[in-house]
């Protein structure tokens, strides 16, 4: 069941592909509760920080990084636009489908997962869907995030292995995004062999041709874990009037500042 459902992507009209992303009643419902959750996660005071906390005594950032929820935000879009934008973009060009799109289906499927590109402020089973609606460049930078909450890793297994078996709630809309039948599968092994050793050798998209790029290289290198993306964030200047003005100036990534 896994596998056909895998190739509805490549296979189905992309009307078909839009209403099985959009899903029934049911998938929509909980589309509005995660968004709610988000917003919840946003406006509540200290709930970034106490994340952060959560990170640092799980021994995944130092103590000293701790950056602001301003710079967090302005290092998420710098990751999306230096990153994963260009990553996708290129990928996507390989397989042969719209990047436009694709990103069209991912937001019917789940708006809060293109909304917060950090997942700071997202609960745990909205960062464990984008895990398994997009074929990673590497998934380790989510592997480490989804570690605030308790027992993430263990969620995490279980749901990838839901859409292995094709027994997830989401599994009608989340096919209906995932090019690649056999990603669920390795993501799975993946994430197994991560919780026995963090130190696995990582499941890194092979159909990438923008490494010989240095800048998209050293921006790859940056983001890919969470330790890099804190302590970029925590180097970006701290006011919005610098963060805001520096967004529109800066065009690539800053190689040699490694930041601003």
């Amino acid at each position: 069941m896994a596998g056909s459902e895998a190739a509805l992507r490549k296979t189905e009209s992309p009307w078909t592909l839009i209403c099985t992303a959009i899903g029934g009643p049911r998938e929509i419902a909980g589309k509005l509760r995660r968004l709610a959750r988000t917003a919840g996660i946003w406006l509540r005071r200290g709930e970034v920080e106490r994340r952060l906390d959560t990170l640092r005594e799980a021994g995944l950032i130092d103590a000293r990084l701790r950056p602001t929820r301003l710079q967090l935000f302005f290092g998420g879009f710098d990751m999306l636009r230096f990153v994963i934008e260009p990553a996708a973009r290129d990928y996507y060009e390989q397989q042969g489908i719209s990047f436009a799109f694709h990103q069209l289906l991912r937001v019917l499927d789940d708006p809060v997962s293109m909304i917060d590109p950090t997942g700071f402020v997202s609960d745990r089973d909205t960062i464990v869907g984008h895990v398994m609606q997009v074929v990673h460049l590497n998934p380790v930078y989510d592997l480490q995030l989804i570690q605030m909450f308790p027992a993430g890793l263990a969620h995490l297994e279980e749901q990838v292995r839901q859409m292995v078996e094709g027994s997830h709630p989401r599994q009608r809309t989340i096919s209906a995004i995932v090019e690649d039948p056999g990603y669920h599968a390795r993501l799975l092994d993946y994430v197994r062999r991560y919780r026995v050793d963090p130190n696995t050798e990582a499941l890194v998209r092979q159909e990438q041709t923008l490494r010989d790029d240095p800048r998209f290289a050293a921006a790859e290198r940056t983001f890919a874990t969470l330790p890099g993306f804190v302590d970029y964030c925590r180097k970006l200047p701290t006011r919005f009037s610098t963060l805001a003005p520096r967004f529109f100036r800066v065009r690539e990534f800053p190689v040699d500042q490694g930041s601003a």
